[in-house]
């Protein structure tokens, strides 16, 4: 919801003279499909818990899969201001 209510409040900012939009902020949504589908591969040949790819990382501690870097990277890229062209 955070991404559809900047863009209906920025809306007006970014259409300039034209009155029509011409680019995106921040990564489109369908991306994180991507990551969604690289984990249903994942799954389907039983890279999952201790045989998740790329194995885990420890911390202090805590224990990380490098993959979950990945929805951390997505999930900025679709709140940041990168201008993404719009078709």
């Amino acid at each position: 919801m955070r991404r559809v209510a900047r863009y209906n409040v920025t809306t007006e900012e970014m259409s300039g003279a034209s009155g029509k939009v011409t680019h995106f902020e921040g990564s489109p949504i369908p991306t994180s499909f991507a990551i969604v589908l690289m984990l249903g591969i994942a799954a389907y040949f039983g890279a999952l818990g201790e045989h998740l790819w790329f194995g885990t990382w420890t911390f202090g501690g805590f224990t990380l899969h490098p993959l979950v870097l990945i929805y951390a990277i997505s999930g900025s890229l679709m709140i940041s201001r990168i201008r993404i062209p719009k078709p």
